[in-house]
C-alpha cells in the first residue's frame, strides 16, 4: 500500500530542473537516512544514497527535477512572460495557477493566461496558444511591483499542485513525473531483503533537459549494472486505440524493452520478467517511441553498461494532473527490491 505521507512530502516539494535544491532534495536526503550507510550530493546536485556491499555494483536512477518555467521578462505592467524549462505544451498554462518560487521554501501565487476566446478572431480560435502569447498574471500593476514581490529574470515557477485521491486505487498529483519513482527508489531501499550487492540509490537531477544528472552520476559511479525508474505513457483513455496505449493503469509495473534513449539489455529484460513470475508481481511491457529515461545515459557510460528499467503507467504526463495506479507502484517496489536481492545470480 502507498505511504501517502511520505509520496505527498516528495511530489508536492518544489525542483524543476537545475533548481532541485528548492525543496525537493533535501526531502530526498531525509527520506532516505534510515536505509543507506551514506548520502552525498555530488557537485551537479544528484543525491547518492549508498548502501554498502562486497557484490556487484548496481545503481539505480529516478530523476527529481519536475518541469516548469522560467521568467524570461517582466512586462511594463507587471505580466510575467515565460520560457518552458522541460517539456511543455503552451496550451496546459492556460487558466491554471502556479507557484512563483521567490526563494527557498518562499512563494507567491500567480495564474497562467493568454487573450481571452471571446475577442479572438474566429480563425485564431482553432490554434493553440504559442508561447508567445502566454504569459503568468501575478497580481502586479507594474514591472516595479512585480520586482518588490521579489520577481527577477530567471524566477523559477511551478504549477500550484497537490496530491490527492482518485477512486479507489488511483492517485492525481504534480510532478508523478518523476517523483513517483523516486518514491519507489526510497521504498525499495526500505524494504530491501539480504543482498550482497553494493547499491547506489540515485536521485538524478537535470533529467528533463537531456539526462545529465544521470550522465555525471552514472560516470563517478561506474556500475556493473544500471537500472532506471520513470513514468511511462498510459493511453488507456477514450479514443486510443489498444495497440497504441502503451501501458494500462492496474495491470502492474512496466518492465521497459526500449524507448527513444535506451533498448534495455535482453538479458536483463527476461530475468526481470522471470523474478515477476516467481514473485506474483503483476508486470506488463514498455515500449515507448517518443521520450527516454536515465537509462539512456547509464547504458552509455564508460565502456557500456548492461541496463534495465521499469516503468509507472501514468495519464496526463508533463501537466498539473498526472494520474497513476497505486497497485502499480507496489508492484514496482517489491519488483526492484527483489532485483537487488538476486543481482548476484545474474549473469551477462
Amino acid at each position: 500500500m502507498v505511504d501517502y505521507e511520505l509520496l505527498k512530502k516528495i511530489v508536492e516539494a518544489p525542483g524543476v530542473s537545475g533548481y532541485e535544491f528548492l525543496g525537493v532534495r533535501d526531502v530526498v536526503v531525509e527520506a532516505f537516512k534510515p536505509y543507506v550507510d551514506e548520502i552525498k550530493v555530488d557537485k551537479l546536485g544528484n543525491v547518492i544514497a549508498h548502501k554498502k556491499g562486497n557484490g556487484p555494483k548496481v545503481m539505480l536512477a529516478a530523476h527529481m527535477d519536475q518541469i516548469g518555467l522560467m521568467v524570461t521578462h517582466i512586462e511594463k505592467n507587471g505580466f510575467l512572460r515565460v520560457a518552458p524549462v522541460g517539456g511543455i505544451d503552451p496550451r496546459t498554462l492556460i487558466a491554471q495557477r502556479f507557484k512563483v518560487w521567490i526563494g527557498k521554501d518562499e512563494f507567491i501565487y500567480g495564474v497562467g493566461g493568454s487573450v481571452p476566446p471571446h475577442i479572438q478572431k474566429p480563425e485564431e480560435r482553432t490554434k493553440a496558444p504559442t508561447w508567445e502569447q502566454v504569459f503568468i498574471d501575478i497580481g502586479a500593476e507594474s514591472k516595479e511591483e512585480a520586482e518588490e514581490m521579489g520577481v527577477k529574470i530567471g524566477t523559477i515557477i511551478t504549477w500550484d499542485g497537490r496530491l490527492e485521491r482518485l477512486g479507489k486505487h488511483r492517485l492525481v498529483s504534480i510532478a508523478f513525473d518523476d517523483r513517483i519513482a523516486v518514491y519507489t527508489l526510497v521504498k525499495a531501499a526500505q524494504e530491501l531483503g539480504e543482498t550482497d550487492a553494493d547499491i547506489y540509490f540515485v536521485a538524478t537531477v537535470q533529467e528533463e533537459v537531456g539526462l545529465r544528472g544521470a550522465k555525471v552520476s552514472a560516470f563517478g559511479i561506474d556500475p556493473d549494472y544500471g537500472f532506471a525508474i520513470d513514468v511511462t505513457i498510459a493511453a488507456d483513455v477514450p479514443g486510443t486505440p489498444e495497440h497504441k496505449q502503451v501501458t494500462q493503469l492496474g495491470k502492474g509495473t512496466a518492465i521497459k524493452i526500449m524507448d527513444r534513449s535506451v533498448i534495455c539489455h535482453p538479458t536483463i529484460i527476461r530475468w526481470m520478467e522471470e523474478l515477476a513470475k516467481k514473485y506474483e508481481i503483476p508486470y506488463q511491457w514498455d515500449i515507448l517511441l517518443g521520450g527516454g529515461t536515465d537509462a539512456g545515459a547509464i547504458h552509455l557510460n564508460k565502456a557500456g553498461v548492461p541496463t534495465g528499467a521499469i516503468s509507472v503507467p501514468a495519464r496526463y504526463i508533463h501537466s498539473n494532473a498526472e494520474v497513476v495506479d497505486g497497485r502499480d507502484v507496489d508492484a514496482g517496489v517489491k519488483l526492484m527490491a527483489k532485483v537487488l536481492e538476486h543481482i548476484t545470480e545474474l549473469e551477462i
